[in-house]
């Protein structure tokens, strides 16, 4: 049942890229940004609001940490995201953000002293070539024939980007409700954010896109994000990372149903490929646990306790 938790966040997300396919022609992506966690301020504002004076000992201890987690995951992650699909294509979009879960399974290594099992790998490498076969049409060397563009970079540098802040995420627990910690990094957001909002042609939102912001801002920016913070506690960031391949089959989907878009052979076999790809990867928590119910669980039950003292 855990594992649901990412699952409806990345269902979440494979809405919100119909709802960023829509917003193209109405609003600006710094526009689209700013508005999105503003929107998402302005609902969390009545419930988290009134416990900051609650927080602000926490808050002012990990002030720069909080700063940066809002930098990367809600300022840098989606504006390059927006910014990438001006000058790329939608596939190469896709393609480069499943790149998220290898992303953090290395840097999982290197800042949580994790070990890389080979399950992880390789359910990574079967999720991986599941893109490319769906994304190149069934032309699984689709992956080695990409060039990189201005907008490929960027999302090269998103996936790095977002991999990182899952990974931080754990690595910087603290003794805050998941809610707060979201509210938090929302006005960080809203704050770096603004200069870009300024600086955009349409200062003021439309009404074609007020639906589309209302789904960006709540269901995507609260609503996602928190279920992705639970995740990560539960599953761990690189496990939780694994379902971000699911995005481009849930995206393919929605398209078909809400935008009349044809799924072909290779969308179903790319489609099972990544989504076979995410439970392998998922095997390996499950045997442990299984397999040493004493030992093992007290030394993840002891690795959770340290993660969660304040640094």
């Amino acid at each position: 049942m855990v594992y649901l938790l990412p699952f409806f966040t990345v269902l979440i997300w494979g809405g919100n890229a119909i709802v960023n396919k829509l917003a193209a022609d109405t609003l600006e992506p710094s526009a689209m940004s700013f508005f999105r966690w503003l929107t998402a301020v302005v609902v969390l504002s009545p419930f988290c609001l009134p416990q900051l004076n609650k927080y602000k000992y926490v808050i002012k201890t990990h002030f720069a940490k909080l700063a940066f987690l809002a930098l990367l995951g809600m300022v840098l992650n989606q504006s390059l995201g927006y910014y990438a699909a001006l000058t790329t294509s939608a596939s190469n979009m896709a393609l480069i953000t499943s790149l998220v879960p290898l992303f953090s399974v290395f840097i999982s290594a290197a800042l949580l002293n994790k070990r890389i099992s080979a399950l992880s790998l390789v359910g990574a490498v079967i999720s991986l070539a599941g893109l490319a076969f769906m994304l190149g049409n069934g032309d699984i060397s689709f992956i080695f024939n990409l060039e990189i563009s201005q907008g490929d970079g960027l999302m090269l540098l998103a996936a790095v980007v977002y991999a990182t802040y899952c990974v931080l995420l754990k690595r910087w627990k603290m003794p805050i409700s998941n809610w707060m910690l979201i509210y938090v990094q929302g006005l960080f957001a809203v704050v770096m954010l603004t200069p870009l909002w300024l600086s955009s042609h349409q200062v003021i939102p439309s009404n074609a896109s007020l639906p589309l912001i209302a789904y960006a801002g709540l269901l995507a920016s609260v609503i996602a994000p928190w279920l992705w913070v639970k995740s990560i506690d539960i599953i761990g960031a690189e496990n939780s990372a694994m379902f971000m391949n699911l995005l481009p089959v849930i995206a393919i989907v929605l398209a078909a149903t809400l935008l009349g878009e044809t799924i072909h052979q290779y969308h179903v076999i790319g489609g099972l490929m990544v989504i076979s790809g995410v439970v392998l990867s998922q095997i390996k928590l499950h045997n442990k646990q299984r397999g040493s119910q004493t030992t093992q669980h007290a030394i993840f039950e002891g690795d959770d306790k340290a993660v969660q003292k304040p640094l």
